[in-house]
């Protein structure tokens, strides 16, 4: 089985998909993907030639990056052009609409659970602003709020035991989801 090779930005994105998620996607086929953290953004991107020219030829790749501002397809883009240029033209890109935190308030029942706010959920659900969370630009600043002295690392493992990937509104979320998971039942062939 070739292996799968996940490059995020910063260590709260590998917590969260490597403690969490993807064992409770993939259970014990998680411990045949990696998760390779990097220091921000800049040096993911410095480092993608490097990483991707280090693997075997038959080794998958998916390179989680956060949207923040940046236009979504150019971003990709740019991705992409530094994966050809390390002659891996077939990574899948994957762009996190607007950050980490846009996913966890893609499940509001998660963040109650983390919060022990009974009632929370419910009554985000109600306002306008977190009914679509991939339009939260500032959703660091939101969890701020709902969970007093949240950082992104305890951030991950308060709220990553929580989350359900399939109650999870984010389609972010959903699309990274469903390309690991196409990438996964590619291994297995």
């Amino acid at each position: 089985m070739p292996p799968l090779v996940i490059l995020v930005e910063e260590e709260s994105m590998q917590i969260f998909l490597q403690e969490f998620l993807l064992p409770k996607v993939f259970g014990e086929a998680a411990l045949g993907m990696t998760v390779l953290r990097h220091r921000g953004k800049t040096d993911l991107r410095h480092q993608i030639p490097s990483r991707l020219k280090g693997w075997p030829p038959e080794t998958r790749f998916v390179i989680v990056h956060d949207k923040d501002q940046a236009d979504c397809r150019a971003l990709k883009a740019s991705l992409l052009d530094l994966c050809r240029a390390a002659d891996r033209p077939n990574v899948l890109v994957r762009i996190v609409c607007h950050e980490l935190e846009s996913w966890y308030l893609g499940d509001l029942d998660a963040v109650e659970q983390a919060t022990q706010r009974k009632g929370l959920a419910e009554a985000l659900r109600r306002r306008e602003k977190y009914r679509d969370p991939d339009a939260r630009a500032n959703a660091k600043q939101e969890l701020q709020e709902l969970m007093p002295g949240y950082k992104a690392r305890s951030g991950a493992r308060d709220i990553g035991p929580y989350m359900d990937p399939q109650r999870n509104r984010s389609h972010s979320f959903q699309v990274f989801l469903r390309g690991v998971q196409a990438l996964a039942a590619e291994r297995r062939v």
